[in-house]
């Protein structure tokens, strides 16, 4: 969920950053009331994402800046293209360009790299799902540019659902409980609405995770022959997701295991960034 106004106070929090001591450089070297024409290219192929948070941050800085888009989130470009121009004050322009530039780049490269998994697997009925290992502060914008990869989001924050995972039960084992037990505990403390998942490591943890009544199991870092042994314990009764060490060589196996789902932290903490550039009109 992204609470309303979450969008500008991210950019406002990344402006600020810049922006702590002003931009000396721009006001020595330009007078205030030079206008200006920009515009904003990709340099490389990929899945463009991020452009209206880019084109917000201009309008942040200056209301009247002016924009002008030629291309929208979710286009597959090759590279080269102009995919939006912005017209005001240049120093406006100037001292808003590197934060545009950054969000356009970084949401971009998350949403192309999802967009390879996605198609890795498309001849499957696997969804690929990101994870909560995001940068800090930016968790709203790397989920949203899994989503215009294709992508799904899994958890947005800790309380969007309980996921027992391997720390909880270990701490939770070391005291006597069974897995069952764990699992019971979760089920009676919180809320009814929320969906309990289990990460399991074993296949007799897969056994004991459904029979205990989990609404999904997450099977971490099992061999591709014990994941497909997992899916036919689970035989259709709970949502299956497979995690850990997934690649873009091996997501197609996995699928091919019969898992629901696989989640993949490196969407938002591995992504090459795509190049972007701006240029003035000259």
């Amino acid at each position: 969920m992204v609470f309303p106004g979450e969008f500008d106070r991210i950019i406002d929090r990344a402006l600020a950053e810049d922006l702590v001591s002003g931009d000396p450089t721009t006001v020595a070297l330009f007078p205030d009331n030079l206008k200006a024409t920009a515009a904003i290219s990709i340099r490389n192929a990929g899945v463009l994402a991020g452009l209206d948070v880019a084109l917000t941050v201009f309008r942040r800085l200056d209301p009247n800046v002016e924009t002008r888009v030629y291309f929208g989130d979710g286009d597959c470009l090759k590279g080269g293209e102009v995919v939006a121009s912005v017209v005001g004050n240049l120093p406006s322009l100037l001292s808003a360009e590197r934060t545009a530039l950054n969000f356009i780049q970084r949401m971009s490269g998350i949403a192309t790299e999802t967009s390879k998994f996605v198609t890795a697997v498309s001849d499957t009925k696997v969804i690929i799902l990101d994870t909560r290992k995001t940068a800090p502060g930016l968790r709203a914008f790397d989920k949203y540019a899994v989503t215009v990869g294709g992508g799904r989001n899994h958890r947005m924050n800790l309380g969007d659902g309980i996921l027992i995972k391997d720390n909880h039960i270990e701490v939770l084992k070391a005291q006597g409980l069974k897995l069952s037990q764990i699992v019971a505990r979760a089920k009676a403390r919180a809320s009814h609405t929320l969906r309990v998942q289990v990460e399991v490591e074993t296949l007799e943890d897969v056994s004991s995770a459904v029979e205990a009544g989990v609404d999904a199991v997450l099977v971490d870092n099992m061999s591709l022959a014990h994941m497909k042994a997992a899916v036919k314990i689970v035989n259709g009764r709970v949502a299956i997701e497979a995690s850990g060490g997934v690649t873009l060589n091996n997501v197609a196996e996995i699928a091919a295991t019969g898992v629901d789902m696989i989640s993949i932290g490196a969407l938002t903490h591995s992504s090459k960034a795509v190049d972007f550039g701006f240029d003035f009109d000259k």
